[in-house]
């Protein structure tokens, strides 16, 4: 009768300590689950074609005087207009920046100036077009005025796509999906599941030429290429469970 008299407080006893052992068990490994993170790298990729171009170049002129070399900048003036007129460009979409003046000298055996020897004036011009292509074969083919004269020093083009910023939240958001996938498949290799996103960072976007591997921590920004590759990256953290 004694012995029965502990027993039953002995088994309630027991099961409160297993019960205490479970309940602890489960919360350490529910705090440990969550302490736990892994950090992938997304990224996605898209082709953009270029539809706008803009081409810049320098009318040169040298004379004796500067009043020589300003009077034949000015007379070469109306055959580029011209030659432009015909490629579609109206005088007003064509605009003329400041003239720049400068000598130059004559020099000595030691490198020093003994006099000048010419004066030469030179003007940027630049026109755009959402024809690429046509702007494309212009900047080759408009050296041939210096047949007629004209000194006229063309820049390779520059190529712009003007719907850059819809593009950027899209291609953003295809490598945030891609990082969640790969988290994913990382968790799921090791028995675990993917959890809730911690924090997430966004690279610097790189818009490079077609199929190029160009980068740099600042970003790329090409513009002498038509066709294009706008590149996302996206650092994400995210709790695995």
């Amino acid at each position: 009768m004694k012995e029965n008299r502990f027993l039953l407080p002995t088994i309630i006893l027991s099961l409160a300590i297993l019960l205490s052992v479970l309940l602890f068990s489960g919360t350490w490994k529910k705090v440990r689950s969550t302490d736990q993170t892994i950090n992938v790298t997304g990224s996605a990729k898209k082709l953009i074609v270029s539809d706008l171009a803009v081409i810049r170049g320098n009318l040169n002129a040298e004379a004796a005087t500067a009043k020589e070399a300003y009077q034949k900048l000015q007379s070469q003036k109306p055959i580029l207009l011209a030659y432009l007129a015909k490629q579609g460009f109206n005088e007003k979409d064509i605009d003329f920046k400041t003239t720049n003046s400068y000598p130059n000298y004559y020099y000595n055996n030691n490198g020093m100036q003994t006099g000048i020897r010419s004066y030469t004036i030179n003007q940027m011009i630049e026109f755009q077009s959402k024809d690429v292509e046509k702007m494309k074969k212009l900047s080759i083919d408009i050296t041939s005025l210096v047949e007629q004269g004209v000194e006229f020093a063309v820049n390779p083009p520059e190529y712009y796509y003007t719907k850059i910023s819809d593009i950027k939240i899209d291609v953003q958001a295809e490598a945030a999906k891609d990082a969640m996938i790969r988290g994913r498949r990382i968790a799921e290799a090791t028995g675990r599941t993917l959890g809730t996103l911690k924090s997430a960072r966004m690279g610097v976007l790189q818009i490079t030429p077609e199929n190029s591997n160009i980068t740099s921590d600042y970003g790329v920004n090409d513009v002498s290429s038509i066709r294009k590759e706008i590149t996302a990256v996206v650092n994400a953290n995210f709790e695995i469970e």
